[in-house]
């Protein structure tokens, strides 16, 4: 009966089901963590980037970044750029210390090409170190990409 009731009164389309919504893949698109000078600190410190090395712009870009471990969970942070340019980046937060050794989850949503997109970025705890230092494409700064 309910089911009826549903299907007669309910203005939602409920025969549309999970396996008939598009959720695209995100290419074109990384996180990285670069050591640069700061001089607040007065010392190299981790800093995070989102790029967007796409051939078309990224809209309403949103990063939720978070720490924690088996024992400790760091505050949330929100952040959100309004637009990137191909080939661009932005810089996103100051990585702490001691958050170093902790995993750094970074969920990255955007819309493009009139489509959602989002992916969860992840650094490994302890893997944020100068042995795991790789060329950064459009920075051009050695640094550490999310997996």
């Amino acid at each position: 009966m309910f089911a009826s009731w549903i299907n007669s009164k309910a203005p939602f389309n409920f025969s549309l089901l999970k396996k008939d919504i598009e959720i695209p893949i995100v290419k074109d698109v990384y996180l990285a963590l670069i050591q640069e000078w700061n001089d607040d600190f007065l010392e190299k410190k981790w800093n995070a980037y989102i790029l967007n090395d796409r051939d078309t712009p990224i809209d309403m870009v949103l990063v939720v970044s978070k720490g924690y471990d088996e024992h400790r969970k760091t505050s949330t942070m929100r952040h959100s750029i309004a637009v990137m340019v191909p080939k661009s980046y932005a810089k996103i937060e100051l990585i702490q210390d001691d958050v170093l050794e902790l995993n750094n989850e970074f969920f990255v949503t955007f819309f493009a090409e009139g489509k959602l997109y989002e992916r969860k970025f992840l650094f490994g705890k302890d893997t944020i170190t100068e042995g795991n230092l790789v060329d950064i494409p459009i920075i051009h700064k050695p640094g550490i990409f999310a997996t």
